[in-house]
Formats: C-alpha cells, structure tokens, sequence
C-alpha cells in the first residue's frame, strides 16, 4: 500500500519560478557537462571507436529511466521528486537511501567537475596549483545558487546556449573538414576510416568496450535533475515531458555523432584522458585559435554542470527535510525561496573539492569512478521505486498515465537489468574498483544511520 507523505499539491515554499524554456534548457544542459566534455577522453581510452556503441546503449537505458521519471512526476509534482516516490511506493527507507545517494552522487559529481575546472584552466596556466581555480569557482557557483531560483533558471539558459552553439560548430565544421578533405596537421589526415582502421572498431576487445561503461554512464549522471525541477517549475505537466522527451535526440547529436566527428577527424588512440579530447583534435589539427575557444566552452560546461549539481542536491536534501529524512535546518528559506541551508552544505562539498584536488593530481578518474555508483544506484531505485508504482496504479484500477513508460514492462526490466550490470563492472577493472569498495561501505552507513536515527516521520509545513 502506498505510504501516505507529502500531498501531490505540495505546498512549498520554495519559488516556481522556472518557466518551459528554463526547463528544457536545464534538460538540455544536462546532457552536456564534463562527461562529455572532459570524460568521453577516458571512454576512448577504453573502447576506442566501439564507445559509439557504448553511448547508444547506456543512452537507451538512461531514457527509460527518466521515463519512468516522468510518468511519476506527472503524478505527483513534488519537491524531493523520485526520493518522495521511493518513500510513497516502497517505505521510509526507500526515500531516506534514494534522496541521500542522490545528494551523494550529486557532492562527487560537483567535486568532479571542479577538478576538471582546474583541468582546464592548466591548458592555459600550466604551472598553476589547482586549488586556485576550483576555489574562484566555489564563489561564483554559491552567489548564483543564493539568488532567485529565476537567476539558475537564467544562467542555466546561457550557459547551454553556449554549449550547443559550440558542440554545434564543431559538427558541421568537423564534417566540413571530412569532406573537404582538408589535412591540417601532417600526422592527422581526417577520414572516417579512422574509425575502423586502428585496431578495428573494437580496438581493445570486449574487455575494453566493457571497462568504458563505468565512464560512460557518469557521463549521463544528473540527468535525473529534471524530475527535481518539477517542485520549481510553472506547470511541470507541459515541461517535463518535452524535456525527458528530447533525451534520446540529445544522445544521438552530443555524444554519438560528436564522437563520431572527434574520432574521424583524428586517431581516437592520439586523444588521452589529460585534457578534453575537443581541445586535443583542435589543438593537434593546428587551430590553435579555435582550441583556445573550446577551452572556453569546456569550461563554461563545468560551470553549468556544478551550478546544476548545487541546484539539484540542495532540492533534494530540503525535499528529505520536509519529510523528515534529513535535519530540519535544511527547511530553512531565504526571502527569495532558496534552501539557503542546502546550498550552504554543498559550498562545503565543493571546498572539499580544493583539498582533494591539492592531494590527489589524477583526481578526476577516481571522483568519476566513485560517482557512477552513486548515480547508477539512484537510477536503480527510480525504477524500481517505478515498479511499485505501476502495480499500485494497477491494483487500485487507475491505469495508464498521460505519460506512460514505452515498451512496458520489457523494456524497464531490461534497463534494471542493465544497471546492475554497470554495478558488477565496477569491481572487475582496477581502476574502478575502489568505487564498489566505497559504494558498498556507503549503502551500509546508510542502514546503519537509518536504524540508528530512526527518521521520524514529521512533515515540516510550508
């Protein structure tokens, strides 16, 4: 039986202020972040051309996760969005492990995407330490973060406009260049064939296209922040299915065929996971100039990404306040209906950041690896958590939504199935295996904070 929580009314004290267009900007952004930008250099790596597959696949999962997303927020438009599911369908504990693992995933992703800031910053400053930059970012991320919901909405707007527009240049030159056949540098003549003829489209075996997933799908993390929205957004039942339906086409244009283009224009064995492989096939092809703008780009795309990350675990965190699954100081709101007392939390995540990246030079890797658990267990839950949502709706003879989940249930048990998988790989690669170590010691901290807090089960007002 579904546990009685929050009213789907949901009366919030935080400001929608997101509009439709902040919204499928936010959805769009979300798709283009360090993953892609700084990420994908590491997925190469592993799998050379066959990441392209890779990408497809680990795409269609991830789609019908936000599909089963999507059909409960348009149920219930609450703040705490897939974290209240969990609670309403499969208990306390449910809500408290899905809202805490997403705040989780949410802090690693931040601390990745600082790292890479400090990443970029180095194409220009190389001698520089990269505490340096990550703190500079700390203090514009939390100025955004403090303002009006309207300002993330709009700065979220800008930043992917930027973004798009470059990704989008990038193709249409990328092919330009390909069919031209214009060779810039002496080393890199741009073909297609490039793309089979290094060792084949599976250059590294099974064993390697295997290995990128655990890259691959961080690349996808905060995805899931549309569904956060929905507490925020003007009318969540308009934009949140456009925006979770325009995922697969965001997939396909950002990341296989921008890859494919990446590839093409150079060997993918001359990208290493250094730098963004952007700023290297531009910078190896002798553009200097345009890898310099890429630079740019990059690194706007890290600071959007930590601005969602901010944005989206300081919802999280206040929606589990409400429900008594998080200390009540996280209720607290400003007069210009921020979570203040969230957002401050994570301005604490990211200092954590400039130590670790004054301690560890190859952070990024680790970060990454450890933030595909968080967010490939946040994406179990929702789906199960989706599970019991169907069977309720069916045992109470509600029936379909407005919104319903495609190819049901195949294609959600396929999707469970598959995350899973991305789990067990985890522990078979070394790189990668510290993140199952610590995956494993996070999930039981959290039984064990459960049973011994014993969350009550007050709802704070708003």
């Amino acid at each position: 039986m579904a546990t009685p929580t929050v009213s789907d009314t949901d009366l919030t004290p935080l400001s929608r202020g997101l509009s439709l267009r902040h919204i499928l900007f936010i959805a769009l952004g979300s798709a283009i972040g360090t993953g892609l930008f700084l990420g994908s250099a590491s997925a190469i790596e592993f799998a050379g051309p066959s990441v392209l597959l890779a990408y497809v696949i680990g795409g269609a999962a991830v789609f019908m996760v936000m599909r089963a997303m999507g059909e409960m927020a348009l149920a219930h438009p609450v703040s705490g969005a897939f974290s209240e599911y969990a609670t309403r369908y499969l208990g306390r504990w449910a809500g408290f492990v899905t809202g805490w693992s997403y705040a989780f995933e949410m802090a690693l992703v931040a601390i990745a995407d600082v790292t890479a800031v400090a990443v970029y910053m180095k194409f220009w400053f190389p001698g520089s330490p990269s505490w340096v930059w990550v703190a500079s970012v700390v203090l514009v991320i939390l100025a955004i973060n403090l303002s009006k919901v309207k300002l993330f909405g709009e700065m979220e707007f800008w930043f992917t406009i930027v973004k798009v527009a470059a990704i989008g240049a990038m193709i249409v030159g990328g092919i330009a260049l390909l069919v031209l056949g214009v060779q810039l540098h002496a080393d890199a003549a741009p073909s297609v064939t490039h793309l089979w003829d290094d060792g084949g489209f599976f250059p590294n075996g099974l064993g390697g296209f295997l290995a990128c997933f655990t890259v691959v799908m961080f690349a996808f993390g905060g995805i899931e922040t549309i569904g956060i929205t929905a507490g925020e957004a003007k009318d969540p039942r308009v934009s949140i299915p456009k925006a979770i339906n325009t995922v697969p086409v965001r997939i396909l244009l950002f990341y296989v065929l921008t890859m494919a283009v990446i590839m093409s224009l150079y060997p993918w064995s001359g990208i290493s996971s250094g730098n963004s492989p952007f700023v290297q096939i531009f910078a190896g092809l002798g553009i200097p100039a345009a890898a310099h703008i890429l630079n740019v780009v990059v690194l706007t795309a890290a600071v959007s990404a930590i601005n969602a990350d901010v944005y989206g675990a300081g919802r999280m965190l206040y929606g589990l306040a409400r429900r008594g699954l998080a200390p009540a100081s996280f209720t607290r709101v400003s007069s210009r209906g921020i979570p203040w007392m969230t957002v401050a939390c994570m301005g604490v995540v990211l200092v954590a950041g400039v130590l670790v990246n004054y301690l560890f030079e190859d952070a990024f890797l680790i970060v990454a690896s450890l933030a595909t658990f968080a967010t490939v267990l946040v994406w179990i839950m929702i789906l199960v958590t989706h599970l019991a949502f169907k069977r309720e709706r069916a045992r109470t003879g509600e029936g379909a939504t407005g919104f319903p989940t495609p190819f049901w249930p195949v294609a959600s048990w396929l999707a469970l199935a598959f995350m899973l998988g991305v789990v067990v790989l985890l522990g078979f690669f070394e790189g990668t295996r510290l993140a199952l170590v610590v995956g494993a010691a996070w999930c039981a901290l959290l039984a064990v904070l459960y049973l011994a807090l014993r969350p009550g089960r007050r709802r704070v007002e708003g």
